[in-house]
């Protein structure tokens, strides 16, 4: 099989997964294309479209607006806070950079 038949297999797979799973379908587009149009493609975003950007055929970006952020993350990071305050402070002493790497 050659690369290019492997790219479009890779974008195949990724269309059938958005089918599959209702997830919407984002517009595709070149690093080329996204850097020559940045500021339309981030009007759009800003509006609520979304694409994944693509280098030789192949995904490497995902570009979507900031409300997409979605409660887990926030939660995750209200639940590791949480934690890292509960924990009581251990003081260590003095150390030295070359103590904490072997040679």
């Amino acid at each position: 099989m050659r690369p290019r038949d492997c790219r479009f297999l890779d974008f195949m797979a990724y269309y059938v997964i958005s089918l599959l799973f209702g997830c919407s379908m984002e517009k595709v587009i070149s690093a080329a294309d996204a850097n020559r149009r940045f500021s339309t493609l981030l009007r759009n975003v800003r509006e609520g479209g979304s694409y994944v950007v693509t280098s030789h055929g192949k995904a490497v970006a995902r570009i979507l607006p900031i409300s997409h952020e979605d409660g887990v993350t926030r939660g995750a990071r209200a639940a590791l806070l949480k934690r890292l305050r509960s924990q009581a402070v251990v003081n260590i002493g003095r150390w030295s950079r070359s103590e904490l790497y072997e040679d």
